[in-house]
C-alpha cells in the first residue's frame, strides 16, 4: 500500500463564514496542549469493512485515527469494539438513546421502508461526533460510506444532506468515495493526500474484499445491516409503543426484541416468551418493583410479563394467555402464578388458545 507522510501544515484552519466555529474550537485546543502538528482524524465506525478499510488509508498515510460508535437500543457497538480490537485503533462508544429517540419521533426526511431514518440519523451522528472533534482536537471526521452502496443514504444528495445538517460541512471525509465526491475542506487544507485516496461506488464489494486481502483483513462481518429499525416486526412494535406510551425507557425498547407481544382491549402490553431463551431474556430486563410476572405452576410453559401497572382484569387475561401457551391440557383449569409488586396470587384459569387471542397479536 502507498505511504504518504503528510507535510506539516502551520495554519491548519482557513476559516470561513462556516469554517469559523471549529476553526476558534481549534485554537482553543491548541492553546490548551490538546492538538499537536501530527493530523488527527476522527472517524464513524459501524465495525464492517468499509470502516476498517477507510481507517488503514488514512492510516497508510501517516494520519492519527480513532473512531467513535454509537449505541441504543437499536445498534450495538459490539462490531466496532471487535474491529478496534483487531486493528488497534483506539475507539469511544457513546449511547445516545435520549437524543435519538426525540429524532427517531419526527425525523425531518422521514423514513425508509420502516421506520429508519437513515439521513437524520446519520447527520446525528455527526454532528455528534463533531463536537467530540472540537474537544479533543481532531481535524476532521470520516467514514467508510460508499456512494451508491445503499439507495437512500448512500447517493450524492444524501450525502450532502447528511454533511449540511450535521453542521460539519467541508469537515467529513470519505476516503473509499473521496475522488468521486467533490474536494473537501480537509483536502483542500491538504491534511490529507487525494491521490491516495479511492473513487469506490456501486453496490459491488469487490474492491473492498481485494482491499481487505491486501490488508490481510480476514474476519469481518457481512454487510448486511444490523439496525432493528429496518426489521418490520420491531418496527410494527416500535410504532405501537410510541401510541401508547409517553415516556419511554430504553428496557422497552429491549423488551421489544423478545418474545410474543399483545396489546389487551385495555391498551395493556403483554409479553410472552416463545423458548426458553425467550424467557431468559425477557426476565433480564424484568422490573419486580413495577412489572406483574405470570408463569404456569405445574406444567412447562413460558414467562409472561406486564410491564408496569396493568388495569383491572388484565391480570385475569394474562393468566388463561400464558396458560394457552404452556403445556397444560386445553380443557382443564391451570394454576398459574402471578407475581405482583406488592403480593404473589395463585390464580386458576382455563387456558385461552392462541388461536383465539390472535386479533390482539402486535
Amino acid at each position: 500500500m502507498v505511504f504518504f507522510k503528510t507535510p506539516v501544515i502551520k495554519t491548519y484552519y482557513r476559516p470561513t463564514d462556516r469554517n469559523n466555529q471549529v476553526a476558534n474550537d481549534y485554537t482553543e485546543n491548541k492553546e490548551a496542549g490538546l492538538c499537536s502538528e501530527k493530523i488527527r482524524a476522527l472517524g464513524l465506525c459501524s465495525g464492517g469493512l468499509d470502516s476498517i478499510l477507510s481507517a488503514l488509508v488514512l492510516r497508510d498515510q501517516g494520519i492519527e485515527v480513532e473512531w467513535i460508535a454509537f449505541e441504543t437500543p437499536f445498534f450495538k457497538s459490539d462490531k466496532a469494539r471487535n474491529a478496534a480490537r483487531m486493528t488497534g485503533i483506539p475507539l469511544t462508544v457513546q449511547n445516545i438513546t435520549p437524543i435519538f429517540l426525540k429524532m427517531l419521533k419526527n425525523p425531518n426526511c422521514g423514513y425508509g421502508k420502516h421506520m429508519n431514518p437513515c439521513l437524520d440519523c446519520h447527520a446525528l451522528m455527526f454532528r455528534l461526533a463533531g463536537e467530540l472533534m472540537r474537544k479533543k482536537g481532531f481535524h476532521f471526521l470520516f467514514s467508510g460510506e460508499v456512494m451508491g452502496q445503499r439507495p437512500m443514504s448512500q447517493t450524492r444528495s444524501s450525502l450532502r444532506y447528511v454533511e449540511k445538517h450535521s453542521g460539519m460541512e467541508g469537515y467529513i471525509l470519505r476516503p473509499l468515495s473521496a475522488k468521486k465526491l467533490d474536494e473537501t475542506f480537509v483536502e483542500k487544507q491538504n491534511w490529507v493526500n487525494r491521490h491516495c485516496l479511492l473513487d469506490i461506488s456501486g453496490r459491488s464489494r469487490k474492491p473492498q474484499i481485494e482491499m481487505a486481502k491486501q490488508y490481510g483483513i480476514k474476519d469481518y462481518p457481512a454487510s448486511s445491516g444490523g439496525c432493528l429499525l429496518t426489521d418490520k416486526i420491531y418496527c410494527m412494535r416500535l410504532k405501537d409503543l410510541f401510541d401508547h406510551q409517553q415516556n419511554i425507557r430504553e428496557r422497552d425498547l429491549e423488551l421489544l426484541r423478545f418474545g410474543r407481544h399483545f396489546r389487551s382491549k385495555n391498551n395493556t402490553k403483554l409479553i410472552v416468551g416463545r423458548t426458553q431463551k425467550d424467557n431468559e431474556n425477557i426476565l433480564n430486563y424484568y422490573d419486580s418493583d413495577k412489572d406483574i410476572k405470570v408463569q404456569v405452576t405445574s406444567y412447562p410453559g413460558p414467562v409472561l410479563i406486564i410491564p408496569d401497572s396493568p388495569k383491572s382484569g388484565d391480570i385475569q387475561l394474562a393468566a388463561a394467555i400464558c396458560a394457552g401457551y404452556s403445556k397444560a391440557p386445553p380443557d382443564k383449569s391451570a394454576e398459574v402464578l402471578a407475581i405482583t409488586p406488592d403480593r404473589r396470587e395463585m390464580i386458576k384459569v382455563l387456558p385461552i388458545a392462541p388461536s383465539v387471542v390472535k386479533h390482539l397479536l402486535i
